[in-house]
């Protein structure tokens, strides 16, 4: 979405808190994926899925197997 849609939307009356979450989830995520669903025109949900990413260079973890 283009800065002239947005504004266009919040002039209209539009919900727009919505865009402030949305960059707070940005801003918390190293990785990861933050989605806008929307119904009717209207934001409904704002969902962020966090990656936890470890370094290849460590050795890896095996179940069952001790120190």
């Amino acid at each position: 979405m283009d800065s002239s849609s947005t504004r266009a939307g919040l002039e209209n009356g539009g919900n727009h808190d919505w865009l402030e979450i949305v960059r707070e989830q940005v801003r918390s995520l190293r990785f990861g994926v933050v989605e806008i669903v929307v119904h009717d025109s209207r934001v409904v949900q704002i969902e962020k899925t966090e990656r936890v990413r470890f370094d290849k260079s460590q050795p890896e973890i095996k179940p069952g197997r001790t120190s």
